[in-house]
């Protein structure tokens, strides 16, 4: 007799169906596994004949082929092996009158019977729900990230012996409530702008960069309130909206880190440590491919410190990613393509020594060493990089003093409120900031006064820019109208985004 299970593979962030074909027939006892199935598919004959047999279950003499089709496209992982013994259940006749079609299986077996969660369960759910199924059996442990999942009866199960009796209707199980969706403030509750004194515009920077979406970079001697402020990114940043969370918790949930609330209701704050690979930073993998740090920041902040330790070629990996928003990676499994539309967020000393233009401290580099540790960073990537800041000492009076800075929950309402301009400006146009406007919406949107453009004209001539800084100078400029409530990008907006490029001499 022969069975059809019905699952799915996981290849990037999209889920792709598999149908688990099971024939047992007479003759010499075999078990073999065809249709692509990496080793770790391979394995779980052992884990589904163990499964099986300690579920009190028989398992089937005879010469048993299991396929899974379509057979072109590479098994891997261990989320097949409940479709697996479900399926040689009901070839071997154990499963008479079982209601299996339809219905989508998944999960890893233990040799107790036991169904162990499995590694990208939400999009693999969210895709089967896109090719018309709405009826799956899914690992209890997974049930926090599944009850996300609108418009779909899914059923959590410990163990392959629950299972069985649930598709033979001897067990009644109830279909996973939807879980409703409530962002989280931890990172909050760690940093506020409140704490950091001085600095008047670097705050300024930060707020203009989260609300148009741009990029920053914090130059400045060690101790100066780069990191603390970089940390307190996220907490201006607006509310994550239930549509972007389950986005990020995709990516999240590919790669394993998904925690125990079952969605990511914060956005991410990645701080990569110098010495990440090129493949860590952006995703990989010789047998099954993850996203990395890039992706794993998508909606959120990457935050590179001291930029200029990170290898050249892991930071000329960025350039693409901070163009597109997304990190295609090729291997010889396939290509895969990950969200990557990430706030990027830099700081680095002005020297190796870190005292280079310091009025209490004594550089001790060499102009050759500072030249060569500026090149460190390349043009193209700092022609990326919206606004570039330089932060300085703090006298001791400002930090002891007792007054009261801006909180993050201040800055935060005038962001949401420019957020708010942009949703609306760009409604029709798929895009969410100021910072992914293209060629097209700039000409709609960035119209100059005369003043204004001889302005940018003249900085245009003088710092030597590219095409690119001139686009990204309106684009924050943009930001900064918006800010202020402006339809119109005034002379004065367009000399702020001007300041906010005197680190493209940094090259």
């Amino acid at each position: 007799m022969i069975a059809k299970i019905v699952c799915f593979a996981l290849q990037g962030l999209e889920g792709v169906p598999v149908e688990v074909e099971t024939d047992v027939a007479k003759g010499i006892p075999a078990y073999e596994m065809v249709g692509l199935p990496d080793a770790a598919v391979k394995e779980s004959k052992e884990r589904v004949r163990s499964a099986i047999r300690n579920s009190g279950l028989l398992f089937p003499l005879g010469k048993i082929t299991v396929n899974f089709a379509p057979a072109d496209i590479r098994k891997e992982g261990a989320a097949f092996d409940l479709a697996v013994a479900v399926s040689l259940l009901k070839a071997s006749e154990q499963l008479v009158g079982a209601q299996t079609e339809d219905t989508v299986l998944l999960g890893e077996l233990a040799l107790d019977g036991s169904v162990r969660p499995i590694a990208g369960l939400l999009p693999i759910l969210i895709s089967a729900k896109a090719h018309g199924y709405t009826r799956f059996v899914v690992p209890a442990g997974n049930a926090k990230e599944a009850a996300y999942l609108r418009g779909a009866q899914i059923y959590p199960v410990r163990t392959l012996a629950e299972t069985v009796a649930f598709l033979l209707g001897s067990a009644s199980l109830a279909p996973l409530s939807p879980e409703k969706f409530e962002p989280h403030l931890h990172a909050r509750q760690t940093a506020d702008l409140r704490f950091v004194k001085g600095q008047p515009v670097a705050r300024r920077a930060l707020e203009i960069a989260v609300a148009g979406g741009h990029n920053l970079l914090l130059v400045g001697p060690p101790g100066t309130g780069k990191t603390m402020l970089a940390r307190c990114l996220p907490t201006v940043m607006p509310d994550l909206t239930f549509d972007e969370a389950l986005e990020i918790t995709k990516i999240h949930s590919v790669a394993g880190t998904l925690g125990e609330d079952g969605i990511v209701s914060e956005r991410p704050f990645r701080t990569p440590h110098h010495t990440a690979t090129t493949v860590a930073m952006c995703g990989g993998g010789n047998r099954v491919v993850r996203p990395g740090e890039i992706s794993l920041a998508h909606g959120g902040v990457l935050f590179l410190d001291e930029l200029p330790e990170y290898k050249r070629s892991t930071l000329e990996a960025l350039r693409q990613p901070l163009e597109d928003g997304k990190i295609t990676v090729a291997r010889a499994g396939g290509t895969f393509t990950f969200p990557a539309r990430f706030m990027l967020c830099a700081s680095m000393n002005p020297c190796p020594c870190g005292n280079y233009g310091s009025a209490d401290k004594v550089c001790t580099c060499s102009p050759a060493e500072i030249r060569r540790y500026r090149r460190k960073i390349s043009g193209p990537l700092l022609d990326r990089i919206d606004l570039q800041v330089e932060v300085d000492n703090v006298p001791y009076e400002a930090l002891a003093s007792d007054s009261r800075q801006e909180s993050s929950a201040a800055v935060r309402e005038r962001v949401n409120v420019a957020r708010a301009i942009q949703n609306v400006r760009f409604e029709e146009s798929g895009i969410r900031t100021n910072a992914e406007m293209s060629e097209r919406e700039l000409a709609a949107y960035c119209r100059l006064s005369g003043e204004g453009e001889e302005i940018l004209r003249e900085a245009f001539e003088r710092m030597k820019l590219s095409a690119r800084a001139r686009s990204r100078i309106l684009k924050v400029a943009r930001t900064i109208a918006d800010l202020a409530a402006s339809e119109e990008i005034l002379p004065a907006h367009v000399y702020e985004a001007v300041s906010y490029r005197l680190g493209d001499s940094l090259e």
